[in-house]
């Protein structure tokens, strides 16, 4: 637990156990930080612990001691010449005197929560020398593993003022992995690419003192590159592997401390192992975070926000209010200005549910100005006449997902939510609603990615649905649910409307993607948490004229090795679109699969 601030005048707060008795001691002198706290307080406990010391920062030293100290064990004597000044134990101390010092909550920070109530202390992400480099203005040099270069081909423009060093094992894992059409093999031929057109035109001697980054454009990376150019050994412990790659690494990271004393320089790995060896063997190591579009998933966008009771009392005066219809239905709309205004964003959902049994309010922010917004009121989709292919929605959440996906002005929608939400569901039925009934698009295209659970199954069968048919059972599964609600026809009603839905449906896979443009089409993308932000902008750039983009997914389920929720592209569109007035994000908080999925989603 971190300390609190020191004072900066000779006071000290202590819990309540840690009281000295109120007996009848010599004054101590008030001082004005004593003034702040209670001064009997303060008094009492400088008569019996603040003996004279020497000076100020001697005095400073006491009250650090005495704030760490456990409560059971005696508090360190700062000073050899004042064996006085040490505190009782709290066990023996006696009860304050009534009626001469009155007792204060103990502070939040001198209390040691319950280990299965405390929060767990968030990792670092940077090293221990990273941020004493940052503390004193010191460049650093980054010495790249191969997977941070395969993982995001412009990681060499994105270390600002320091420096990059590649060793030359890195060049030879580089070259290994270039051949293939998987996005790995992409993006080492386009590293490649990137270092040839940095070291042309370059004599021998630049190589050596480093080649400026920003070269190619790139004026944000002002440090420079520096290649491998000589053998470098250096002591690791007895009985690592020598001719393993990352052993090597390791090795050009240690005889670089060794060469260039002063200056840290730190081991940036995508691999989790790479740097516990590193840890390991006392070598600075941290993970490649220039990726990450938040640090904390709890500042995700959720796309709605709750106004405050008192939202109409301060936002009320002035306001404007008309109705309009738009596709075949009339909605209200209120031109409000107030304070809370300017902490909304356009298409965001905002609700109030009054507690005084007041009807509550539900609406979407069309318009910002300043302080000046439009509210328009949602249609109601948990009613059965306005329900969705014969889906109503059975929350609030999903109330405000079937406004944008049945929004013709919508053309990207993002859906977040845990297992059993209703992402895929709501998707299907206002695709086909859309689709078949309404034709404002000509067909559903679905895909996903292709990350498999548990092991692979091998090379399949049969044309490209045919091959990606074993990951779609979950549309399959929601299709059942969508056609079992038609009982007026008959089974063999039933089964010409699937024909039809089948024909109307068409799964295509990820690999394809390059180079298409959809027109009039609803494209639902499938399981987008296990997307890099290069592959995300690569299919919303598919979208032609009228088409609408859905990107369902659950962050908390990554599979794709190196990504995090930090890091995911699913994260990454959704932080970016934001405000977008064509685009709407909502994050479905409640379960509605079956009371088992709830609770295991809950427990397990």
């Amino acid at each position: 637990m971190p300390l609190p601030k020191l004072p900066s005048k000779p006071a000290t707060i202590l819990a309540t156990q840690d009281y000295p008795t109120a007996g009848a001691a010599r004054p101590a002198t008030k001082t004005p930080a004593a003034k702040k706290v209670a001064a009997p307080i303060i008094e009492a406990a400088i008569a019996e612990v603040a003996k004279p010391v020497r000076n100020a920062a001697t005095k400073i030293k006491q009250v650090a001691a005495l704030m760490v100290a456990k409560p059971a064990a005696p508090a360190p004597a700062p000073v050899a010449a004042t064996p006085a000044a040490v505190a009782a134990p709290a066990a023996k101390a006696k009860p304050a005197a009534k009626g001469k010092v009155t007792p204060i909550k103990p502070l939040k920070q001198a209390e040691q929560p319950h280990p299965a109530k405390h929060k767990p202390v968030e990792v670092q992400l940077k090293s221990s020398a990273s941020r004493a480099a940052d503390q004193r203005g010191i460049s650093k040099l980054f010495v790249l593993d191969t997977n941070v270069l395969m993982h995001d081909p412009s990681s060499l423009f994105r270390f600002e003022e320091h420096d990059v060093y590649l060793p030359m094992m890195t060049l030879e894992e580089l070259d290994n992995h270039k051949k293939g059409m998987t996005e790995v093999a992409r993006n080492a031929r386009q590293v490649s690419r990137t270092l040839d057109a940095l070291i042309s035109n370059t004599d021998d001697d630049a190589i050596e003192h480093g080649i400026l980054l920003s070269k190619l454009g790139n004026k944000d990376a002002k440090g420079r590159l520096f290649f491998q150019t000589r053998l470098q050994s250096a002591d690791l412990p007895a009985g690592l592997p020598v001719g393993k790659a990352d052993n090597q690494i390791l090795a050009v990271v240690r005889s670089l401390e060794s060469e260039q004393e002063g200056r840290p320089v730190v081991l940036v790995s995508k691999d989790i192992n790479m740097r516990i060896k590193a840890r390991a063997l006392g070598l600075p190591a941290e993970d490649y975070f220039n990726d990450h579009v938040l640090e904390d998933t709890d500042l995700l966008y959720s796309g709605i926000v709750q106004l405050p009771d008192d939202f109409w009392n301060k936002h009320g005066k002035d306001m404007e209010s008309w109705q309009e219809s738009k596709n075949g239905y009339s909605s209200t709309f209120y031109r409000v200005t107030g304070p809370f205004i300017p902490s909304l964003l356009v298409n965001q959902f905002i609700y109030l549910e009054p507690k005084n049994g007041e009807a509550p309010f539900y609406g979407q922010v069309k318009q910002i100005n300043g302080k000046t917004a439009v509210l328009q009121t949602l249609r109601d989709f948990s009613h059965t006449k306005n329900n969705v292919w014969g889906v109503t929605a059975r929350n609030r959440e999903q109330n405000f997902a079937l406004n944008l996906l049945m929004n013709p002005e919508c053309d990207f929608v993002t859906l977040l939510g845990q297992a059993g939400t209703g992402k895929t569901l709501l998707a299907l039925a206002a695709g086909l609603a859309q689709v078949l009934e309404t034709k404002l698009y000509n067909e559903i295209i679905v895909t996903r990615v292709t990350v498999p659970v548990g092991e692979d199954i091998g090379f399949l069968p049969g044309t490209e649905e045919e091959k990606m048919s074993p990951w779609m059972g979950a549309f399959d599964d929601n299709l059942e649910v969508l056609n079992k609600s038609d009982s007026d026809g008959g089974e063999w009603g039933r089964a010409a409307t699937q024909d039809l839905i089948r024909s109307r449906i068409k799964i295509k896979s990820l690999n394809f993607m390059r180079g298409r443009t959809f027109v009039n089409k609803f494209l639902i993308i499938d399981e987008a948490q296990n997307l890099t932000p290069k592959q995300v902008k690569t299919l919303v750039t598919r979208a032609g004229p009228g088409t609408k983009i859905l990107c369902l997914g659950n962050i908390a389920q990554i599979d794709t090795p190196y990504l995090t929720e930090g890091s995911s592209g699913l994260t990454y569109v959704v932080d970016r679109f934001k405000g977008w007035t064509h685009s709407g994000h909502v994050t479905l908080a409640r379960g509605e699969r079956s009371r088992l999925a709830d609770h295991a989603s809950e427990v397990l």
